[in-house]
């Protein structure tokens, strides 16, 4: 069988040496084609069109940025439903609206297409271990084909009902992940006001009930005050704005959503999402400045 992949970012380039390794045929498009040099040193193949790439493959992976660049992949001039995808099976990995994933597999019906939506939970480092997880919506059987590709992404791949489903459950698992972030900073700093330092804090809290993988996987960065991007704070954001657009109101939600939002227009959107802590430190100094 052979793959079609679309999308060279962060977690593209992973994901896919991943089923490079597992010894799939790996066929690659990016809209930026200098992108792929690692995974052709790895034994991929160009295609030199999105026509191309699905003439010569079976079943085609897009993972991008926004609901914006899925559209162009799929419906744009030149997109993959303007070929000749008539029974191919297209798995679109990107975390997007989840009305944009029924729009998607909508259109890809009208042409012949199969669709699954299948965005993943985890960053940089998940996705070069293979560990991911992944949230699937849309038909059984083609679920079941997808799977043995899916097994080489994930620790798990769970199939969630018809499309959107996928992408619904990712909204709510990112809903969590943005309120623990900020719940962990809000610690953080509530505790070193009353004089704990952050590092004893963090102690506490690794060895604690609350702790989790996470607030570990981030406490070397929270204690060098930087924020290198494993997932950068922009899309968090952008997660929080699309579960809010797709109806959740809730008073940690609307919080998490608002913080995020002022610390994307502070300029932090490159940073970490750990970085929310950076923007609510600031926050406190301004109020106590006044």
């Amino acid at each position: 069988m052979k793959i079609g992949w679309i999308g060279l970012g962060n977690m593209g380039i992973p994901m896919a040496s991943n089923l490079l390794a597992a010894g799939f045929d790996l066929h690659v498009w990016n809209r930026t084609p200098n992108k792929a040099a690692p995974l052709l040193a790895l034994g991929a193949k160009q295609s030199a069109s999105l026509a191309q790439l699905v003439d010569e493959c079976d079943i085609l992976f897009t993972m991008v940025s926004d609901d914006d660049a899925v559209k162009v992949i799929y419906t744009g001039a030149n997109g993959l439903l303007s070929a000749a995808v008539k029974g191919k099976l297209a798995v679109d990995m990107s975390t997007i609206a989840p009305e944009t994933s029924r729009f998607l597999a909508e259109q890809a019906k009208k042409v012949g297409l199969r669709f699954l939506d299948a965005p993943v939970s985890g960053s940089v480092g998940p996705a070069k271990e293979g560990t991911l997880v992944i949230m699937v919506g849309g038909e059984q059987a083609d679920y079941e084909e997808a799977k043995p590709m899916l097994d080489k992404l994930g620790k798990v791949a769970l199939h969630l009902g018809p499309n959107s489903s996928g992408t619904s459950a990712k909204l709510a698992i990112n809903l969590l992940l943005g309120i623990t972030v900020q719940g962990v900073s809000e610690t953080l700093l509530f505790a070193r006001s009353l004089g704990i330092s952050t590092e004893q804090m963090l102690n506490i809290i690794s060895e604690s009930a609350v702790g989790t993988p996470l607030i570990r996987g981030k406490a070397a960065s929270i204690l060098a005050d930087d924020f290198p991007a494993a997932f950068a704070l922009k899309h968090m954001a952008k997660d929080l704005r699309l579960a809010k657009e797709a109806g959740v109101s809730t008073p940690m939600a609307d919080t998490a959503n608002a913080s995020y939002r002022q610390a994307l227009e502070g300029g932090l959107g490159e940073m970490d999402l750990m970085a929310i802590l950076r923007h609510l430190e600031q926050k406190k100094e301004a109020v106590a400045a006044k």
